[in-house]
């Protein structure tokens, strides 16, 4: 069974079908496409009407929004204590990945439960942030967040002041996830946390390319130098399409080997609100300590 993000509020997916899923953040509605949702759309229903903006896709690539009414340039919503800052962006996204949940309660878990440790959490690929806000209302004793994009780290940094959380310890870091990481090696630095949402195809501030069947094992091996020798949990999540979980499963069990972990990897999932259907939103893939 997936992993289901069923503990929203301010978030849910009021309908999915013919590749776009309907979705309601706050009080706001939007429609923007989902390639997984490749079964047929309820026609006959009139929740698809009640979208506030549109995603088209163009046929040269990329797209826009149709605002239907005229909406703020951002809103917010909030997910238990944290709040986050969301606004319709040029590429169809929101800033936020609602599935994730599933992952900040687990993280969240975990160091709630060791908050005695002074945990160190590294996020890579760490986009505006939702993960490292979790790790550090969790009681983190430092959180460093890595993203090549100075725009979300900006982001994130909104999102720490929207959370409360401006007086935690969190380095926010723009570079390059794998220079970062090598760096902090020759540093000395562990981290008893450490997690990573890397991008299909991407590039660094300076070009650097990224592709993830080539470059995930080597992050991850330059990854397992860093990891403190008492750490606590190592997550990968993906989208990349073409990889199932028993992939990252796989990748976790021939990489870290260490006797005292428990690994385990699967689907994150939303549920249809409308319908008694999930949404496939990914994969992951988990290491924790076992004390």
């Amino acid at each position: 069974m997936p992993e289901i993000a069923d503990q929203w509020k301010d978030y849910a997916c009021l309908d999915a079908g013919g590749g776009e899923k309907l979705e309601q953040w706050n009080s706001i509605i939007l429609r923007r496409p989902d390639p997984q949702a490749i079964w047929p759309a309820d026609t006959g229903s009139a929740l698809w009407n009640r979208a506030d903006a549109v995603y088209h896709r163009s046929s040269r690539g990329g797209g826009e929004w149709e605002f239907r009414k005229q909406l703020p340039e951002y809103w917010t919503v909030k997910y238990r204590d944290l709040t986050f800052k969301v606004s319709p962006t040029g590429f169809k996204h929101t800033g936020l990945f609602p599935e994730q949940a599933v992952n900040w309660d687990w993280m969240s878990g975990l160091i709630a439960s060791h908050r005695d440790e002074n945990l160190r959490i590294l996020n890579l690929f760490a986009y505006t942030g939702a993960a490292t806000m979790a790790c550090s209302a969790a009681g983190a004793s430092e959180v460093v967040h890595v993203d090549a994009a100075r725009g979300m780290v900006a982001w994130a940094k909104e999102n720490r002041d929207l959370s409360g959380l401006s007086d935690h310890t969190i380095r926010f870091i723009v570079d390059d996830c794998l220079k970062f990481v090598e760096r902090e090696k020759r540093r000395g630095r562990t981290y008893h946390g450490i997690l990573m949402d890397p991008p299909s195809y991407g590039r660094g501030p300076n070009g650097e390319l990224w592709k993830f069947e080539k470059e995930l094992t080597r992050l991850i091996e330059a990854c397992l130098d860093i990891f403190d020798r008492n750490g606590l949990f190592f997550l990968i999540n993906s989208y990349t399409t073409g990889f199932s979980p028993i992939v990252l499963e796989d990748v976790m069990k021939t990489m870290i080997d260490r006797k005292n972990g428990i690994i385990s990897a699967g689907e994150v999932a939303i549920p249809i609100r409308s319908r008694s259907l999930l949404l496939p939103c990914g994969i992951y893939g988990r290491w924790q300590r076992n004390d």
